[in-house]
């Protein structure tokens, strides 16, 4: 059993943090919104008024929280993880999809207070949280990756290693980015077949089947052919245009090829701007409708 903090409780925080008191670790949890951990602190978790609190003596620090500027709060300052004084050698894993600049960072301040230092961003939805079906993209080095291994199985069907810190937030970027693309092309094809008077029941169906389906095209066909974009949320407009928006920023970092997602990234923006940031991603074809 391990001391666990765990910064954040949204959608896939909850699950992740459950999966690791499932497995009997000893859980701090902090969350700026404290009401958001009441079903982990139910489960035996404990609250931590803040990150460094939760942080104290703690073998690992898993994060996961929304974007960069809630990574910055969670780690740094007074406040924040890398002040609490930890157990030897202690962890800290970040698991959320960050901008590629701020995870480098990240990596050496946590470093040089003597932290074994994971980025480790996930692929999958809150359902896979909770099951512990999530994939671990790995930035790391190896020997803190076989150490942690241990403390990462409850939350994960499988571990790829990319690299050194920094590999595994560079391969979610690229796969984000990819997804952003392919749920904008899915929602310009549904509105051309509306357009042209095709079932769209028979075309999402059709789709789902074709060479052209992938599990985003058919999950995101569905939703937007159901038009129910407030219930069940697993993934938000604003979450889908700030991936949107690092991974943009990472291609163009590398001087790579950008049209496809800037694409992309512009009608994400035009959605944040009409006042969807909450809805689901699929909201984006009635943007289009419109």
């Amino acid at each position: 059993m391990a001391k666990i903090a765990f910064l954040g409780a949204g959608r896939m925080g909850v699950g992740m943090a459950s999966r690791l008191l499932a497995a009997g670790h000893e859980v701090k949890v902090y969350n700026r919104s404290p009401e958001k951990a009441a079903p982990l602190v139910n489960a035996g978790a404990m609250l931590a008024a803040t990150a460094r609190t939760a942080a104290e003596g703690a073998d690992a620090i898993i994060a996961m929280v929304a974007d960069d500027d809630a990574s910055r709060t969670v780690w740094l300052g007074e406040t924040g993880a890398l002040a609490a004084r930890t157990a030897p050698g202690a962890f800290a894993i970040e698991c959320s999809t960050l901008s590629h600049t701020w995870v480098l960072e990240l990596a050496k301040l946590a470093a040089a207070q003597g932290f074994r230092y994971l980025d480790a961003p996930v692929t999958g939805l809150p359902s896979a949280a909770a099951a512990g079906e999530l994939i671990l993209f790995i930035g790391a080095a190896s020997v803190d990756l076989d150490a942690a291994r241990p403390l990462l199985a409850p939350l994960c069907a499988d571990i790829v290693h990319f690299g050194d810190p920094g590999a595994g937030t560079a391969y979610k970027l690229i796969q984000n980015l990819m997804g952003s693309i392919q749920i904008a092309s899915t929602a310009e094809a549904l509105r051309t077949a509306e357009l042209s008077g095709l079932d769209l029941p028979t075309v999402v169906a059709m789709l789902s089947r074709s060479g052209a389906a992938s599990p985003t095209v058919i999950r995101l066909a569905h939703l937007m052919l159901t038009g129910n974009h407030t219930d069940d949320i697993a993934f938000t407009a604003a979450l889908r245009r700030k991936d949107t928006r690092v991974g943009v920023d990472l291609a163009e970092s590398l001087s790579a090829p950008t049209s496809l997602g800037r694409a992309a990234l512009h009608l994400f923006d035009d959605l944040i701007r009409s006042g969807h940031a909450d809805l689901n991603e699929s909201k984006i074809i009635d943007l289009l409708r419109e």
